[in-house]
């Protein structure tokens, strides 16, 4: 992946993540994790080679074609992305609404997300009012609300205190547990170590290391 400015940010990189995998994406600042994960939700496209997601080369997808994509896919931010004017029920019914669920589709399916993550209680408060951790929750909501096959994660725990950051985890592996692809992007070398999951390191844009049940 080469940026316009001519900067080199990925290199040869070929990696295949099966379905139900739990893959954690570790480096340091600069090794392309960022890059990799944007390229997988159709932030932008490579400057070669192809991206095939749900057995589909994402690169070659028309315009049209890339909200159903994303349909598949629960992304999760580490600065969460929240609509702060709206209650947290809202923020979670927003990723069905721009998918155009129906009505009475959206109203079964928020309380199941929410309750998931331990929000059930505060569906009417807004993200400001929330801590952080309770922030990042409502992110994973509206990451699942819409039962995606994929949920890519971009340091999800990076402004969250350790206590916080294992409960956040600890969804995650729920999620991932009934069959949900989990690719997160951490810097966390705790979090790592202590699941020990599928492992894929990156260094100046190569990947340098790819082990299951690995270490940071």
């Amino acid at each position: 992946m080469v940026y316009p400015n001519g900067v080199k940010a990925l290199h040869n990189i070929n990696v295949n993540i099966d379905r139900g995998e739990f893959v954690f994406l570790v480096g340091a600042s600069g090794a392309g994790k960022s890059t990799l994960v944007k390229l997988l939700c159709h932030e932008f496209l490579p400057s070669s080679g192809s991206i095939k997601i749900f057995g589909r080369d994402i690169t070659r997808l028309r315009r049209r074609e890339v909200p159903y994509l994303r349909r598949g896919i629960g992304v999760v931010f580490q600065d969460f992305r929240l609509l702060n004017n709206r209650t947290v029920w809202d923020n979670v019914a927003f990723a069905l609404q721009v998918i155009g669920a129906p009505g009475r589709e959206i109203r079964k399916r928020v309380p199941v997300a929410l309750e998931m993550v331990g929000l059930a209680h505060k569906l009417k408060m807004k993200p400001l009012e929330l801590s952080g951790g309770e922030q990042q929750r409502v992110c994973l909501a509206r990451a699942i609300v819409n039962q995606p096959l994929l949920i890519i994660a971009d340091e999800p725990t990076g402004n969250l205190d350790p206590n916080t950051s294992l409960g956040i985890m600890d969804i995650l592996r729920s999620i991932n547990i009934r069959g949900t692809t989990v690719i997160m992007a951490t810097h966390d070398r705790e979090i790592v170590n202590s699941l020990r999951q599928r492992v894929i390191a990156l260094e100046a844009g190569r990947i340098i290391r790819d082990e299951w049940g690995g270490y940071y």
